[in-house]
């Protein structure tokens, strides 16, 4: 039998969440949940996590936020059972570890220390990860970014913990000029078409890109869904524009989708 709903309280509440993740991870739960492992269950914990900002970035969306959340909620406790079967930590230290540093890297809050204003709070919060880094033996500017990030996010945070140091352009102009200088290195190596050297190359014009986008106060990583939205949105215009003639774009020329992009473009305007 599963657990029964008790009185809505949030310890009743994750109480029970915690009794079926149990259940499932029991050798007569469910075979699927029985042979899950850390490697297997992160790409879920990462979707989960995208399906959370997605439903923030619709409005929010506050039922299907109410719905992610406790997806993500659930990723949690998940580790936390596979954690606890191997001895390591369940549930009630996470919660205990991430107060903790709460209260840690909260001096001005709750300890002796002045309130600072926001941009005080962020050095005096950079300046904690820096000693918690340092107690982990994470050495260097760079270190404690972590690997699995998408990339144009990581680029972004990596190259604003060496800006902290002074490594950087000073406006977003010099960042134009080197993004030229990397489109012409990558034209360059377009007529040997070495693939190797090509996948370089863009991948430097990428980094240089999420430079650009954080030196303008943006998110890399959100500019390129507004792009993705927009491109899907446009060529879906495309579609419908052709399929009033019975048609679809394998039926047309470049030159004639160009035509209806360029009209689905300026409807939007």
């Amino acid at each position: 039998m599963p657990p029964t709903r008790q009185a809505s309280t949030p310890e009743a509440a994750l109480t029970r969440l915690l009794s079926i993740m149990a259940r499932l991870r029991a050798p007569d739960g469910c075979p699927w949940d029985q042979v899950q492992d850390f490697a297997s269950i992160a790409p879920y914990t990462i979707e989960e996590a995208y399906e959370v900002a997605d439903a923030i970035r619709c409005g929010p969306d506050f039922p299907a936020l109410l719905d992610e959340l406790g997806d993500l909620l659930f990723q949690v406790v998940y580790h936390a059972q596979m954690a606890a079967e191997l001895g390591h930590f369940g549930f009630t230290q996470i919660a205990e570890a991430i107060a903790d540093k709460m209260v840690r890297r909260h001096p001005h809050v709750f300890g002796a220390a002045a309130a600072r204003d926001v941009d005080a709070q962020n050095r005096a919060w950079e300046a904690q990860k820096a000693i918690e880094r340092t107690g982990r033996a994470e050495t260097g500017t760079l270190a404690g970014i972590p690997m699995n990030l998408p990339a144009l996010t990581r680029a972004a945070k990596l190259t604003r913990r060496a800006a902290r140091v002074g490594f950087d352009w000073p406006n977003a102009g010099g960042v134009l000029d080197k993004l030229e200088e990397e489109a012409a290195e990558l034209r360059a190596e377009l007529p040997a078409a070495d693939s190797v050297r090509l996948a370089d190359e863009v991948g430097d014009l990428l980094f240089v890109l999420a430079n650009l986008a954080r030196k303008l106060d943006l998110d890399p990583e959100e500019c390129l869904r507004a792009a993705n939205a927009k491109f899907e949105r446009r060529f879906g215009g495309v579609e419908a524009e052709l399929a009033t003639e019975g048609l679809t774009p394998s039926d047309v020329s470049l030159e004639r989708m160009e035509t209806a992009w360029q009209r689905v473009k300026i409807q939007e305007k």
